[in-house]
């Protein structure tokens, strides 16, 4: 006797089905009324979940205060040396948000990327001979050191680690002539090199953090000294690349190609994701929204990128100075890429998830140890983009490089622009909000003719502001369960 199959259910029956179905699963299904998500967003707030919010309130104040304050600071000149000025801070700041993550520190970024332009300018000055410029010593403390990078690196499986080390060990070693897209890369390959290393002894060892890279920030800093000696300086601004990364401009049709690539870019993606899950039936935000978000940033995009195309020298019938920095597409591919890595991968999954609960996330099976290894890692990497940027900004490399404020205001930075402290909330564009508030306090306090004691105290403050806000807003989402 054979079984028949099952009759179909009644086309009728099929409506009611589907129903059920979305009110079995509606946080799945449903689609939010522009009201409704505005009302979700002002829940969110009241219950902590801050984001940027204060820093971009901030932003606003302090803009229109020191516009109100000095007719010079809202002019393209001020506004384009305020991008320059602030771009290697900023990328330094992008890198730390990965280690902050994870409720981590690493006070030894400053210097450690003054440790990277510290070596290329070396290379450049020796003609690619580090061996001479180092002395026998040295130079085979930063070989065995990049042999234990790579070493550390395949343990833990960190490959990009491992190339990179490998990388700059063969640079060092086979003395390549000096150039500057070298000189470049040996920079980013030594901030692999001591990201490694720090990461190693907090992850595996089992320093903590604050321990490893306050005693790495003394080290680099007698390293650089070392390097460039006591009252020394290495110049930089005779090479037109190494002096163009922060000083140079796009042209005009560069600074277009460079809105239709970014801004298009960035619409086409968030438009395609979106009706991707309106037509999958899953919970989007309201089309009109996304519509006024993209069009917000497609719009003032172009005004900026129109702005900075305009003639803004002072002298403008001798010198014609125009075009969107340098620094500004560097930061731009370093936010579009850490964003992908944390919002897009298993990896950035991982990295909110040991950041929340460490326990928990090892118990998941997450590999804690390397997740902690790899962030120092990339904080490293990405500072030592930074030490090329703003040693490319003064055209040279002296023993205080990376050493100063460069890492209070990385970290405040972060900070300010609504990375948690406490790890598990961040996102790389916090690091740019908040270097643009603390890049705003120390030109807009300049241009008023305000002491660097000034600028220290405001910025203190604001930092002391922002970590206040994180604390409370925290309290408050455990509170209400956000």
């Amino acid at each position: 006797m054979t079984d028949t199959p099952a009759a179909a259910p009644p086309s009728d029956q099929k409506p009611a089905a589907q129903e059920q179905a979305v009110a079995d699963f509606g946080i799945d299904t449903t689609r939010r009324s522009t009201a409704q998500a505005l009302r979700d967003y002002v829940d969110r707030v009241r219950g902590g979940e801050l984001g940027s919010l204060p820093a971009l309130f901030g932003l606003v104040v302090l803009v229109i205060v020191f516009a109100a304050a000095s007719s010079s600071f809202l002019t393209l000149n001020n506004i384009a040396n305020l991008l320059a000025q602030s771009a290697g801070v900023t990328i330094i700041s992008m890198g730390l948000v990965f280690v902050l993550l994870l409720g981590e520190i690493d006070l030894s970024a400053g210097t450690g990327s003054g440790v990277a332009a510290a070596v290329l300018a070396l290379h450049y000055v020796k003609g690619g001979n580090l061996l001479a410029g180092m002395g026998d010593t040295v130079f085979d403390a930063f070989a065995v050191g990049c042999v234990i990078a790579i070493v550390v690196s395949v343990w833990q499986r960190i490959w990009p680690g491992a190339v990179l080390s490998l990388v700059a060990l063969l640079l060092m070693v086979l003395g390549v002539p000096a150039n500057p897209w070298i000189e470049m890369l040996l920079a980013v390959c030594v901030g692999t090199v001591i990201g490694c290393l720090t990461g190693v002894m907090i992850s595996k060892i089992g320093i903590p953090s604050f321990v490893v890279t306050l005693a790495l920030f003394l080290a680099w800093g007698g390293v650089i000294l070392k390097l460039i000696g006591d009252g020394g300086t290495l110049s930089i601004s005779n090479d037109p690349v190494l002096f163009g990364v922060a000083n140079n401009n796009l042209d005009t049709l560069g600074s277009w190609i460079l809105f239709v690539i970014f801004a298009g870019g960035y619409a086409a993606v968030v438009l395609f994701r979106h009706f991707g899950r309106v037509r999958r039936g899953l919970v989007a935000q309201p089309t009109t929204l996304m519509m006024i978000k993209v069009g917000a940033v497609v719009v003032l995009g172009a005004v900026a990128t129109y702005l900075l195309t305009l003639n803004r020298s002072p002298n403008p019938d001798r010198v014609t100075i125009s075009g969107v920095p340098y620094v500004v597409p560097i930061i731009l591919v370093l936010l579009v890429a850490g964003t992908f890595v944390l919002d897009r991968t298993k990896y950035g999954r991982h990295i909110y998830a040991v950041g929340g609960n460490a326990e928990a996330a090892r118990r998941a099976g997450i590999n804690v140890p390397k997740i902690r290894m790899s962030v120092f890692v990339i904080a490293s990497t990405v500072s030592a983009v930074g030490a090329i940027v703003y040693s490319s900004k003064v055209g040279s490399v002296d023993p205080n490089a990376g050493g100063g404020n460069v890492l209070l205001f990385a970290v405040g930075a972060a900070v300010i622009g609504g990375t948690s402290l406490f790890g598990g909330k961040g996102r790389i564009s916090n690091a740019i909000i908040g270097g643009f508030v603390i890049a705003i306090v120390s030109n807009g306090l300049g241009l008023l003719g305000q002491p660097a004691a000034v600028v220290s105290i405001v910025t203190g403050v604001v930092l002391l502001l922002a970590a206040t806000v994180d604390a409370v807003s925290r309290r408050r989402a455990k509170a209400t369960g956000h």
